[in-house]
């Protein structure tokens, strides 16, 4: 009966579904996963085998499937209401979220603008960002700042920013012209391996495009502490508060993309606080919800909010919002995650947590086929190499990070591959010996696909 739904299942798949990032030709050719079914840290397929969500659901989940609270209150706001716009109208969960969502920001930001995903929330801080030069009389503040190698969504704005050509290199025709300095990653920067000076010699390089652009700079995006989609690439201490400082001094408002960082990814609740950084626009999404409903929002200050007001006839208000805005059920399941945050104590537990990840990789980290093990909390990057001296890449059609994350399936976790690194990213709820079976599965997975190969 199992065998029967899933061939069945795979056929519908294969003649009708068109998966994001994903060469359809060899998803085609291939038997494709599906899930129909999860429990705890553990995603169920449609054969029943299970396997731990080593990804937390690309990066979403962060208490686990099926918890309690986050179903009950979803259920408990469907005998409410499931949708209305707040296009004229406001809703209950929404105005609550905003007012919890506040109390555990940075300082500062005391407004929120609600969508439905990363990107948009990225696409809606830079929009606010250029309409708030044009209220407030520097029109020729209309450039943006952002890291070489950085991700911030799919949306045409959110691309322009980006630095990623493998993803959006075809789409250059389409977007404007963001300006980009490097990426303080010391592994293969040609001022490291010292993270110091690679930091120093980075924020030399804003300083001068700062200098050569003064007055033209709208805002400067950053993802903060950990570059996520370029590889878990890390940013050296003191980098984000530099920028942040730099920002400042030149009057360019920040804004900090904690779509992946955010909700405990990197130990404390935003990594801006590590840094005691308060930027001016904050996006988050992804964990929001606890990773059960789509939901994004974009927190600023009351100095940006303010900029929008105005008599009707001026037109100042922010033309922008979507359909799903603010939506009752995601918004009510954000709140349950952030009570559950609170009364299981979740960012308390962190820290033993991301030590046992760190002692269960240190094995993995001995492999000669890896060169380099990144992690920030239980944000982890397992970059390999075909070299480890000379840090020669394997050569891309190999697809050995590929093929790593295939032969996990086999030992039953899920992870995903950023062209040959690996990523893992558990939940938040994941126990100790989860997270030790998650890395023995990768590390045994490297050892049988690319060591020797």
């Amino acid at each position: 009966m199992s065998d029967s739904k899933t061939s069945r299942l795979r056929e519908l798949n294969r003649a009708h579904v068109w998966q994001p990032f994903t060469q359809m030709l060899d998803w085609n050719e291939g038997a494709p996963l599906l899930i129909e079914a999860a429990e705890g840290n553990e995603l169920i397929d449609t054969d029943g085998r299970r396997y731990l969500d080593g990804v937390s659901s690309l990066w979403t989940n962060v208490h686990g499937h099926g918890h309690p609270a986050l179903t009950r209150a979803i259920r408990e706001q469907l005998d409410r209401v499931a949708h209305t716009t707040m296009l004229g109208l406001g809703n209950v969960p929404a105005t609550e979220l905003a007012a919890e969502l506040v109390a555990i920001a940075p300082p500062g930001l005391e407004k929120v603008f609600y969508s439905d995903s990363g990107s948009t929330a990225v696409e809606i801080a830079l929009k606010m960002a250029f309409q708030f030069w044009q209220h407030v009389g520097e029109p020729k503040r209309r450039r943006f700042v952002s890291l070489k190698e950085a991700y911030h969504g799919d949306t045409v704005g959110a691309v322009s920013v980006g630095g990623i050509d493998l993803f959006h290199g075809i789409f250059g025709p389409l977007l404007f012209d963001a300006l980009h300095v490097p990426t303080p990653h010391a592994y293969r920067h040609p001022a490291g391996p010292d993270p110091i000076e690679v930091r120093d010699a980075c924020l030399a390089a804003l300083d001068a495009t700062l200098e050569a652009h003064a007055g033209e700079v709208a805002a400067l995006i950053i993802e903060p502490l950990v570059q996520g989609a370029a590889g878990m690439l890390l940013q050296p201490e003191g980098f984000l508060a530099g920028v942040a400082q730099r920002c400042r001094a030149h009057d360019v408002l920040l804004i900090a993309d904690e779509v992946a960082t955010g909700f405990g990814r990197t130990g404390t609740m935003f990594a801006c606080e590590q840094e005691s950084v308060s930027p001016d626009f904050l996006c988050v999404a992804k964990g929001i919800s606890g990773g059960y409903l789509p939901l994004a929002a974009t927190l600023t200050s009351r100095r940006v909010f303010e900029a929008f007001l105005g008599a009707p006839a001026e037109c100042k208000q922010f033309f922008h919002g979507h359909t799903y805005t603010g939506n009752p059920l995601a918004c009510a399941a954000a709140r349950a995650s952030l009570e559950v945050f609170r009364s299981e104590r979740v960012i308390d537990g962190l820290e033993a947590k991301v030590e046992t990840l760190s002692n269960a990789l240190k094995p993995v980290e001995r492999l000669p086929v890896v060169g380099e093990i990144r992690q920030r909390g239980l944000m982890v990057g397992i970059e390999l190499v075909a070299d480890r001296g000379t840090k020669e890449r394997f050569p891309s059609e190999r697809a050995v990070g590929n093929a790593v994350c295939y032969r996990a399936r086999e030992h039953g976790v899920i992870v995903r591959p950023l062209g040959d690194v690996v990523i893992l990213m558990p939940p938040l709820s994941c126990p100790s010996d989860e997270l030790r079976r998650l890395v023995a599965a990768v590390g045994r997975s490297i050892e049988e696909v690319a060591v020797g190969a």
